[in-house]
């Protein structure tokens, strides 16, 4: 579908408009769309642009929640981790952690905790924890810190590509009739007689056109960027946001051998540290910082670098320093905000806020309750706007790429398998271009072809879109992804019509951007 087959859409009304094309968005639309209600989504910049491409890539019930006693959260995220998992097999994995004890009676302690963690998911939990030995520890994680080692627990949670997962979304939502529009910023909202909000003004960033379209309901589903959208209903609006900053770094897999990863449960503020295996690389983090406010690029500080690199160091026989970054990136969650609590205290459950004029907000979560927050929004959604109610579907709904785990079309390469079905569809477009088998760079696994995929089927419009979301070379790699920049522009060119200044100019704005991922 081209985006000018898009913009057709726009001269009829909608039933459902979300802004924001996010996790919380997109599910969203998606649950929307599969109600069959008309449906249309609008995201400022890209897909995924900002705190949804940013996690630590888990979907899990949150042990640290468990920690705070909040079990009805933990008992909902283990249920829809249950159902990712069944319902997004290419994006969802199952990832073994270990939590390593230095101490005899942090054995019963985690012990518990973790049985308690798999009575709570229930039918659908991953596989049963257990106690490991110090041996059997150091061979599931060797470079381990072995001195004063007492063993370890281990348990099981869910892993995937967060940017990829929201790719997916987009694609589904078309599948079921919805229309998705990145790089389209909402400037403003419109108001029937009675003052109900019936519609929103929008700009088309890539021709600067502008837009009025109408729809019985819209949701503001823009995370750290909800005040902005319910400050254009009322510039009185209270902020409902308390954004936190979370980084993470990424490191070559030599970190971490084996397939283990490791739960740091004590960090210098309390707040647990992941160090896990993804994309063939070791990602480590996170941080929760309160973060001033919200913007598109945060920053890591240094404290928070040195933060990270000095308690993974606790745990890895090998001391990562500044010079094994690979990547270093920073997301803002959208937090519910409580006055006078720090953010690491602050729940990750989600509210969902109506207007006097019916402008439907979300506010907080998480990915792994994606699902659910949008069901939740779209039985308001349903009331404010008039609409025939129609039951959620997307507890059972399979993902746009979705093949059995136990088939042998399941790809095996870390970069193929989040396609899932659609792994077909890229290496065809593989085979069509010249070069399409070839590298982009050889400390990245992605071929040329993957670029043409992605301006052909989704909807990637700048050399970032490519780099940093359908792909994860970005992340994986900052000063490869610079590297690859031109190669990536001029295919991109080829295929959207673009001339030597367009490259030039994409170039230019990816590798500025590449090196505030590289730490000086």
């Amino acid at each position: 579908m081209t985006r000018e087959s898009l913009h057709e859409a726009f001269k009829t009304s909608f039933d459902v408009i979300v802004i924001g094309g996010g996790a919380s968005g997109l599910g969203t639309a998606v649950d929307a769309a599969t109600r069959g209600y008309r449906t249309l989504l609008l995201e400022q910049e890209d897909f995924a642009k900002g705190t949804s491409s940013r996690s630590t890539k888990l979907v899990h019930g949150g042990v640290r929640y468990l920690q705070q006693g909040n079990l009805s959260l933990v008992r909902e995220a283990l249920h829809e981790r249950g159902l990712l998992y069944h319902n997004a097999p290419h994006l969802v994995t199952n990832l073994a952690f270990v939590v390593p004890r230095y101490k005899w009676w942090e054995g019963p302690f985690y012990g518990i905790g973790l049985k308690l963690y798999d009575l709570l998911a229930g039918k659908l939990n991953l596989a049963k924890s257990r106690s490991l030995s110090a041996k059997r520890t150091l061979e599931l994680i060797p470079n381990l810190e072995s001195k004063g080692l007492d063993g370890g627990t281990e348990y099981h949670d869910g892993q995937f590509d967060d940017a990829r997962m929201c790719v997916t979304l987009v694609r589904t939502l078309i599948d079921h009739g919805g229309v998705a529009l990145n790089h389209t910023p909402v400037t403003g909202l419109s108001h029937d007689a009675s003052g109900h909000v019936d519609g929103v003004h929008v700009t088309d960033a890539l021709t600067g056109e502008h837009y009025q379209v109408g729809a019985r309901v819209v949701v503001n589903a823009t995370g750290v960027f909800s005040n902005s959208i319910r400050r254009m209903e009322d510039p009185e609006a209270l902020s409902v946001v308390e954004p936190s900053r979370g980084v993470h770094l990424i490191l070559d897999r030599s970190f971490l051998q084996g397939e283990t990863a490791i739960m740091v449960p004590h960090t210098d503020d309390g707040r647990i540290l992941f160090v896990i295996p993804w994309h063939e690389r070791c990602l480590v983090g996170t941080t929760d910082e309160h973060a001033p406010e919200p913007v598109l690029e945060p920053r890591a500080t240094d404290e928070e670098v040195d933060f990270i690199l000095r308690n993974a160091a606790r745990y890895l026989a090998r001391d990562p320093n500044r010079g094994d970054v690979l990547s270093v990136f920073a997301g803002l969650r959208p937090l519910v905000k409580h006055e006078g609590q720090a953010t690491k205290q602050i729940s990750r459950e989600h509210e969902v806020l109506v207007s006097r004029g019916g402008l439907v907000s979300v506010i907080g979560g998480k990915w792994t309750t994606y699902r659910r927050m949008a069901a939740d929004v779209l039985d308001h959604a349903i009331d404010v706007g008039g609409l025939e109610h129609h039951p959620c579907v997307t507890e059972s709904l399979h993902l746009r790429g979705w093949v059995d785990r136990s088939d042998p079309a399941m790809p095996e390469q870390n970069w193929l398998r989040v396609y899932g079905a659609d792994a077909l569809e890229v290496l065809s477009v593989c085979d069509e271009i010249d070069g399409g088998h070839e590298l982009l760079n050889e400390r990245l696994p992605y071929p040329r072809g993957v670029v043409a995929h992605a301006v052909r089927h989704e909807f990637a419009w700048s050399v970032e879109d490519v780099l940093a979301r359908r792909t994860r070379a970005l992340l994986l790699d900052a000063r490869a992804a610079s590297a690859c920049a031109a190669a990536t522009a001029e295919i991109m060119a080829s295929e959207l019509g673009h001339d030597a200044a367009w490259q030039a100019r994409q170039v230019a704005q990816f590798q500025a951007l590449a090196a505030e991922y590289i730490l000086a």
